[in-house]
């Protein structure tokens, strides 16, 4: 019919049940990362940070646009960063993936966004308050609690030198830990298992209690309902499923060179004692030929 208009958003036209894990950062980023949702990345901050939510008023989502070729990137990264009309910024990632010198990494990100803030010929005035937080879904700290915060403090008083820095980890694997103790009231731990959730009815108990919650969940089934967005999230899993086929490729490789080095070396110590190849062979579980090449 004349006159009308097709849909921005193509919806599947079954509702197959399925909904989209918001730790995946493709879709962290669509539920928190848009400017159009900005309230519930201001009560998500307001839990994470412990402020009231008027603090964030004219906070602006830096980086709101998603990647045109989200598939093809291969960085493992889709951040979300805003600025609060005060000049503080902020950066959230959420990492699902082990990464190694996560804390290093922490810094190395946190000193570009702090010093990006100069420009040549501006002095130190311009600096303001950078917030990073992680939020990842393996170990990076041994503290049995499920978030932590850092800043620069004075290791003997607890002084605060400087309030520029400041550094949360959200380790939502750590939900698992029956042994840590946890408020379920919390709007942290909230908002974590949400991230978390591995069912319909885990998201929908937590949305009875926390309004804010109930309207990411309402967004997210509209998400996962949208056909390029499935699209893009299925090629996103894809990914990330490769990403960790080639981590433990890699660890399995490591733990096989490993034994057979250690073999190798109770092999020498035995023919050092005057041992028979054949017994060393048999002792080791190595051939006779391997054993003779040791001992050459």
């Amino acid at each position: 019919m004349a006159g009308s208009k097709k849909s921005k958003r193509k919806q599947i036209p079954t509702d197959d049940g399925f909904l989209m894990s918001p730790k995946i950062d493709f879709v962290f980023k669509l539920i928190f990362g848009d400017e159009k949702n900005k309230d519930l990345l201001i009560a998500f901050l307001s839990a994470v940070l412990g402020v009231p939510a008027e603090d964030f008023e004219g906070i602006e989502i830096i980086n709101s646009e998603l990647l045109r070729k989200f598939a093809e990137d291969k960085k493992g990264i889709l951040d979300v960063r805003a600025k609060t009309k005060q000049g503080k910024q902020i950066d959230i990632e959420i990492q699902i993936l082990p990464t190694e010198f996560m804390s290093e990494r922490t810094m190395f990100y946190w000193s570009k966004m702090y010093t990006s803030q100069v420009k040549p010929g501006e002095t130190y005035s311009k600096l303001k308050k950078c917030i990073t937080i992680n939020i990842v879904d393996f170990k990076c700290t041994p503290l049995q609690k499920l978030y932590s915060s850092y800043h620069l403090t004075e290791d003997e008083t607890g002084y605060r030198l400087s309030d520029i820095l400041e550094v949360h980890f959200l380790e939502i694997v750590k939900l698992a830990d029956l042994n840590i103790q946890r408020d379920e009231n919390d709007p942290i731990v909230e908002w974590m298992e949400f991230l978390d959730a591995k069912s319909k009815g885990v998201i929908e108990m937590l949305a009875e209690k926390n309004k804010d919650i109930k309207k990411a969940y309402d967004l997210l089934q509209i998400i996962s309902k949208d056909e390029k967005a499935r699209m893009m999230y299925d090629a996103r899993e894809a990914e990330l499923r490769d990403q960790l086929t080639r981590i433990e490729s890699a660890e399995n490789k490591g733990k096989a060179e490993g034994k057979a080095e250690g073999r190798a070396e109770v092999a020498k110590n035995l023919l050092d004692l005057g041992m028979e190849i054949s017994t060393v062979a048999k002792a080791t579980g190595m051939t006779e030929e391997e054993v003779k090449r040791l001992k050459a």
